[in-house]
């Protein structure tokens, strides 16, 4: 493709080229008082032509991209703002070893990510056994939106849309459950928006909720958080607002963390008739890794009244990990949990458990049980998982039984 020089420049005069100093009639073939003269002048001027070697301009002749390139080329060293034709000259550009830097910085400022997760679950007794719902499965689409905002924060947004295979009416959403900024302020990392906590190794709370994090330290680490919980307890507590503070440490192999949270009570819905006081969780833990294996302990305690409060705990003992970038790569890990009522608002587990389906009207006060898990790298980026999940309710009712087996793609 050729295009006239006198096009060219006049499109590089409009995105700002300059000279200080005009050049006196530098072309024998540009004449003053041609319409081009003063544009041609500026550019011969800035370095950015420099004719023929007989003293022409040859305006009239038609031009190469690889000659434009070099304009363009000599253009950017000037610093002019020809973002658009580096752009549509970057094959050529690159042939000439110019690296378009502030084009590149600015294709970059928004990163584009997702993952697919989809699953399949089979309910082998509990509510949903009992209600007729033996098996469910879903797709899960997810989409990260990532901008940069300057060198220290960042904009992150995340749509999500699940659809029911098994009972696919259409009607479907898509939400963007994610809108967070997040930077460094003060020596602090913060992170404000409807974003994310998990609290107590997500056995207290592993959603999203509104509202923001501050974080500081690196091997000694110091978070708070202060905001409303999106997601409302499983066993229909709909709280307020939740305010708390934790500190992780890392010493050679041995990893410890413990905290505090507040979950101010709000409306008690779904069966619970008292109106809940407010809730008061501590966490203490601590992990331990021998090389590719890890054993972990948790304490928890909730200080509700009756027999929704108390202690609990959940062991865990884990081998290796499935990572997306190494296929062949694996992971295993077994999880027994004894928790309180009170602990639970927001569980991280894929498995039914007592109020999780149906049971609020019940009067479970907590559960116990074990979940044993197995993911495997199939491919680069494409994990599969099983879990099984064996939960019993504190009141002795009906057991709950879940397999879970999924596969999650990641882009």
């Amino acid at each position: 493709m050729t295009m006239k020089k006198t096009v060219i420049f006049s499109m590089l005069l409009a995105l700002g080229v300059s000279a200080s100093a005009l050049a006196a009639n530098p072309f024998s073939d540009v004449p003053q008082g041609h319409w081009a003269y003063d544009s041609v002048n500026r550019l011969a001027a800035a370095g950015i032509i420099d004719g023929y070697p007989d003293g022409s301009y040859g305006g009239d002749r038609l031009l190469t991209r690889y000659e434009m390139a070099q304009i363009v080329a000599k253009a950017m060293a000037k610093g002019a703002d020809v973002d658009q034709l580096a752009a549509e000259f970057a094959d050529e550009l690159d042939s000439l070893g110019v690296r378009v830097a502030a084009l590149e910085e600015k294709t970059d400022n928004v990163k584009i990510t997702g993952n697919i997760r989809a699953h399949y679950a089979d309910y082998r007794d509990g509510a949903r056994k009992h209600a007729g719902i033996n098996a469910g499965s879903k797709l899960r689409t997810r989409i990260f939106v990532n901008g940069s905002i300057n060198d220290d924060w960042s904009y992150t947004g995340r749509l999500q849309n699940v659809q029911n295979l098994r009972n696919n009416k259409g009607d479907e959403n898509t939400d963007l459950n994610w809108a967070f900024v997040s930077g460094r302020l003060g020596g602090m990392d913060v992170r404000a928006g409807r974003t994310w906590i998990y609290l107590g190794e997500g056995q207290i709370y592993d959603d999203r909720f509104d509202g923001i994090v501050l974080g500081y330290g690196k091997n000694v680490k110091f978070e708070a958080i202060y905001g409303k919980p999106t997601q409302s307890s499983v066993y229909g507590w709909n709280y307020d607002e939740v305010a708390g503070a934790s500190v992780s440490a890392k010493l050679d192999s041995l990893k410890l963390a413990g905290g505090y949270y507040r979950f101010n009570a709000g409306s008690a819905d779904k069966g619970i008739a008292q109106k809940l006081e407010n809730n008061n969780i501590y966490h203490a833990g601590a992990t331990y890794y021998m090389d590719k294996a890890y054993l972990g302990g948790t304490y928890l305690h909730s200080d509700l009244d009756g027999n929704y409060g108390g202690s609990g705990y959940m062991a865990t003992l884990g081998y290796g990990a499935a990572k997306a970038a190494k296929p062949g790569s694996f992971g295993l890990v077994a999880q027994y949990m004894d928790l309180p009522a009170g602990a639970v608002v927001a569980h991280t587990m894929t498995g039914e458990y007592p109020y999780a389906y149906g049971d609020i009207t019940k009067d479970n006060y907590g559960f116990k049980g074990y979940k044993l898990g197995g993911y495997y790298t199939v491919a680069k980026n494409m994990i599969a998982g099983v879990e099984y999940y064996d939960i019993d309710p504190d009141n002795g009712d009906d057991n709950y039984k879940t397999l879970w087996s999924q596969l999650v793609i990641t882009f």
